[in-house]
């Protein structure tokens, strides 16, 4: 994997790049879409491709390891082969989901034992197990295992949690730097900077990270809760510490906002399911601003769902129709929706991407964080 560096803003700390990796490359700043259980929601993988223009998504260890297993995965060459996305893919190690099962799950030092949601059978995921998982889903950029603390949490949690997190990433890196790709493409290993809203502890976590040396480097631990300024403040002060030449990625980030600041904070990737979920409740994100669709202003508007919208359903159809839609409980509504909110994200990290190569990008984002936030 390689990334270059092409232009930093003068006026911020945001940055445009080029990562190139075994299945394509991805011009940073990037969005991308969440496809937890090898699918992402209501969308396919052509719409993904040629209408929302998806560079890279996202697949999640956890529910991938329990459905549909690691054997279908061996025998279609993994997640590439299974799902049919031939572009990159990153995978997340499932410590955010063991995180969330807190009712379901033990951690010691050892790995984390946990009971899956579907039945009720108890799993172990260690560092090295979780390596080996992903080396078997095959994604392009797989992550550390880590722990993500809960919001709030004493500075003790805090710190032991960090601590642990180091320990899991030597593990991981001993085990990824020691066994080979499956499939005969290269794959790079990204740690997770810890340390809550506590500054000194993500200061030693981000010095620790970047010791490592790795192709890329990840935020975590954020967007569980805390204030915004508070992850505004984390991620300006990481930034600061790792290393530049490398690509920073935000994890579970998040609205059109969250996303526009935190580029001119100096990060370069993210994912988040919110697109996706208030699409299926009928939230769209547009250029102009929010709109909640079964509202009854939107009955008879048959202006386009998002005349400047690069899906081309968002063109066609209007917004009395998907109204309509979303009224009767149709499918299509939901899918419709998704395109929309997916592609706008596409849309809004390409614009940041010109207006800091342009050198524009701080009014450019200043005007932006204004229309995202306004409800129509």
């Amino acid at each position: 994997m390689q990334f270059t560096l092409q232009h930093t803003d003068s006026r911020s700390k945001a940055r445009a790049g080029q990562l190139e990796t075994a299945h394509g490359s991805i011009q940073t700043p990037i969005f991308m879409p969440v496809g937890t259980a090898a699918t992402v929601k209501a969308v396919h993988q052509h719409e993904l491709d040629k209408d929302i223009r998806a560079q890279i998504i996202l697949g999640n260890t956890y529910h991938l390891y329990l459905r549909p297993g690691l054997d279908i995965r061996r025998q279609t060459g993994g997640l590439h082969g299974f799902n049919g996305w031939q572009k990159p893919i990153l995978t997340d190690s499932g410590g955010f989901q063991v995180y969330s099962l807190a009712h379901r799950r033990k951690i010691k030092e050892d790995g984390v034992t946990f009971q899956s949601h579907i039945d009720g059978s108890k799993h172990t995921f260690t560092p090295e197990g979780v390596m080996d998982i992903q080396r078997t889903i095959g994604a392009d950029i797989i992550m550390a295992f880590d722990e993500c603390t809960p919001y709030p949490c004493d500075f003790r949690y805090a710190k032991n949690s960090m601590e642990l997190t180091h320990r899991w990433l030597q593990r991981c890196v001993d085990r990824f730097d020691s066994t080979e790709p499956h499939y005969g493409y290269h794959q790079s290993l990204f740690p997770i900077v810890q340390g809550s809203t506590y500054p000194e502890l993500r200061k030693i976590s981000a010095e620790t990270i970047a010791s490592f040396g790795r192709e890329g480097n990840a935020i975590g631990g954020l967007s569980v809760g805390e204030p915004v300024e508070d992850m505004y403040l984390m991620a300006d002060l990481v930034t600061d510490i790792l290393p530049g030449e490398k690509p920073r990625y935000l994890m579970g980030v998040g609205t059109p906002e969250n996303i526009l600041e935190c580029i001119g904070l100096g990060i370069d990737m993210f994912d988040c399911v919110l697109p996706t979920r208030n699409a299926r409740h009928g939230v769209l994100y547009t250029a102009e601003g929010i709109i909640h669709i079964r509202n009854a202003r939107w009955k008879d508007d048959l202006d386009p769902i998002d005349a400047t919208s690069p899906v081309p359903t968002s063109r066609l159809h209007s917004r009395a129709y998907l109204r309509h839609l979303f009224i009767n409980d149709e499918i299509l509504g939901m899918q419709l929706a998704t395109l929309q909110n997916l592609g706008f994200y596409l849309w809004l990290v390409g614009e940041a991407r010109q207006h800091i190569l342009d050198g524009d990008f701080l009014d450019w984002k200043n005007k932006m964080v204004q229309q995202v936030r306004v409800r129509l």
